[in-house]
């Protein structure tokens, strides 16, 4: 298990952190399993989407805030962050990536990103790659 230490600068903020994973997983010397991500954070997430395009994550943001504002009425936990939790479990708590050659597997165009919504913070990211069982014949 490695802990990726994280420092958010907005209260509504993507971080992409693929670079990291990789470097993780490249360490771990995992030829072939899974590397599962995880947010031990109840107003923080991660999920997995577009990192070619910056203005992609710019409307992610957009969307969640327009759809879960800040300021919604009926709200009522003390904190005042009741936006962060929902759109925290918007987005999801982990995620998990197949790891082949040692690679990860994901599509041309995706990156995994640390979802803030109650910034700025140190956050903190759970790491853990899983090697596939020896002898294990996938497929169907």
């Amino acid at each position: 298990m490695f802990k990726m230490h994280i420092a958010t600068e907005q209260r509504d903020q993507f971080v992409e952190i693929t670079d990291r994973v990789r470097k993780i997983v490249e360490r771990s010397q995992v030829r072939n399993g899974v590397v599962m991500v995880f947010s031990p954070h109840t107003t923080a997430g991660i999920t997995i989407n577009e990192n070619a395009d910056p203005d992609v994550v710019h409307d992610m943001l957009l969307t969640l805030q327009r759809l879960v504002p800040q300021d919604s009425p009926g709200f009522r936990h003390a904190e005042r962050n009741s936006d962060s939790h929902v759109k925290a479990s918007m987005m999801g708590s982990s995620c998990q990536v197949i790891v082949e050659d040692g690679e990860l597997v994901l599509g041309t165009w995706q990156g995994i990103y640390f979802c803030e919504f109650d910034g700025p913070r140190q956050r903190l990211a759970i790491v853990k790659v899983v090697e596939e069982e020896e002898g294990f014949m996938g497929g169907i």
